[in-house]
């Protein structure tokens, strides 16, 4: 799963040496943030619709957003090429606001989390290669995800924990949800906090495109997901007018009603059954696995995730393929969902294995 640098190691020191009230400090928290800067300078960071691919990657991520008929757009979303000033590591994520303040959440959210999750990611790797009894060299795949896992969790907890504190920000009646990729070598963690959706797309045996689905779409109405609400005191119903659209209410009040069971803020019902707690899997990519699509609900309430991958493959221009799948998705909202105002509608669509040369380019590209 890659190298564990020097860096790492001499985190992994200062541990020996730091107990007590500062072991809860991130001593690397300076490091992440210092590399976030050093990214931006570098052209490595994209935070709107475009591409990136940079020399020596064989990452190829194509970004698009396209505003829905309820507003300002809410959705965002990230792609971090070198993660960490790591030359094999990658950090994807699409965020999709709701409530009043919806679109700060989701920007806060997506300014927060990748340098948070990469603090404690090296917090955690230096103490457990301090663990006698575990060699990090020995099981790289389980060592590596139960250390990822563990910094995913911790991370949401400390955003969430955070974004509840902001002063300027109003997230009591509003929130996002989260969905994060980082591809390290040969792997992808995946991070869902929401009902947004990561499918892959992978080459069967007989050479045809298959669609598998990485995450599941928390929704109220999920078995485990409702008992969880339920025994919190909130409540899980439709209303009449929209049949089949299961939201979490409070008590003894209409609202908020909100259409997923976990999510970044919306403090109102985190007391009634909401969590920020991330869904957090492993997968091995092999040279079967052609890309991953990262995509806000607009896009999977119309567009089946079979539909998805065909969209994707068969579109000429890498740089364009995000763009597609969500134009795609505009026609079948117009289609599919007559009288309905349009969600917003963002998709990331990262791809694992080189571009032909005719596709290759050396810097993000964002559209003026």
């Amino acid at each position: 799963m890659g190298h564990f640098s020097s860096m790492f190691y001499g985190l992994a020191r200062s541990f020996s040496i730091r107990k007590g009230k500062n072991s809860e400090s991130c001593a690397g928290r300076g490091a992440a943030e210092a590399m976030a800067k050093e990214a931006k300078r570098n052209e490595m960071i994209l935070r709107s619709s475009g591409f990136v691919n940079v020399d020596s990657s064989n990452n190829f991520a194509s970004v698009f957003s396209k505003r829905g008929e309820k507003g300002v757009n809410q959705d965002c979303a990230i792609v971090w090429e070198e993660f960490g000033c790591q030359a094999d590591m990658m950090f994807c994520g699409i965020f999709d606001g709701h409530g009043p303040w919806g679109h700060f959440v989701a920007k806060k959210v997506r300014e927060s989390m990748p340098s948070s999750l990469l603090c404690n990611w090296q917090e955690t790797l230096a103490e457990a290669s301090l663990l006698p009894d575990i060699d990090l060299d020995s099981d790289k795949k389980t060592h590596g995800f139960n250390i990822w896992k563990h910094s995913y969790v911790k991370t949401c907890a400390a955003v969430d924990q955070e974004l509840e504190q902001h002063r300027q920000i109003d997230s009591f009646y509003s929130g996002t949800t989260a969905l994060t990729i980082v591809r390290q070598g040969e792997f992808i963690m995946v991070a869902n906090v929401g009902d947004s959706r990561a499918v892959l797309a992978t080459t069967s045996e007989d050479g045809s495109l298959v669609p598998v689905q990485l995450t599941v779409d928390f929704k109220p109405n999920l078995p485990y997901e409702a008992e969880r609400i339920i025994q919190c005191k909130g409540r899980v119903f439709c209303l009449e007018d929209e049949p089949g659209v299961h939201r979490v209410w409070l008590p003894n009040e209409e609202c908020p009603g909100l259409a997923m069971s976990r999510a970044f803020g919306d403090y109102c019902v985190k007391d009634y059954g909401l969590i920020s707690v991330p869904e957090v899997t492993q997968r091995h990519i092999t040279s079967r696995d052609q890309f991953v699509v990262l995509a806000t609900d607009g896009v999977w309430d119309v567009i089946s995730n079979q539909e998805a991958i065909q969209i994707v493959s068969s579109t000429p221009n890498r740089a364009k393929s995000a763009k597609r799948l969500v134009e795609c998705a505009v026609h079948a909202w117009k289609r599919k969902r007559k009288g309905i105002a349009m969600d917003d509608i963002s998709a990331i669509c990262l791809f694992f294995h080189s571009s032909p040369l005719s596709q290759q380019v050396h810097a993000v590209v964002t559209p003026k």
